[in-house]
C-alpha cells in the first residue's frame, strides 16, 4: 500500500503516541489513580484511535478505491472489504 509507506512516520507517530497512553493507563491502574482520571484517559485513548482508524480509511479510499486505475469490479471489491473492516471495527 503506497499510502501506508508514504504516510509511515506520520502512522508510526500516532502509533506510539497510542501506545505511551496506554502506557500510562496500565500505570495508572496499577497506582489506584482516581477513576475520573482512568476514564478521561481511556477515553483519550480511544479517541486517538478512531483518529488513527479514520486516517487509514481516508487513505485507503483515496488510493484504491478512488482510484482512477481501478476498475469497476475491483472498486466494488475494496468498498465491501472497506464495509466489513467498519462494521468490525464498529462492533
Amino acid at each position: 500500500m503506497a499510502h501506508l509507506a508514504r504516510d509511515k512516520k506520520k502512522l508510526l507517530l500516532r502509533v506510539r503516541k497510542i501506545n505511551g497512553q496506554v502506557t500510562a493507563l496500565a500505570s495508572s491502574l496499577e497506582q489506584d489513580a482516581a477513576c475520573a482520571s482512568v476514564l478521561q484517559q481511556t477515553a483519550a485513548i480511544r479517541g486517538a484511535i478512531n483518529g488513527l482508524m479514520a486516517e487509514l480509511i481516508e487513505g485507503h479510499l483515496k488510493e484504491h478505491v478512488a482510484s482512477d486505475a481501478t476498475t469497476s469490479e475491483e472498486c466494488q471489491q475494496d468498498v465491501d472489504s472497506v464495509i466489513r473492516v467498519i462494521r468490525s471495527y464498529l462492533k
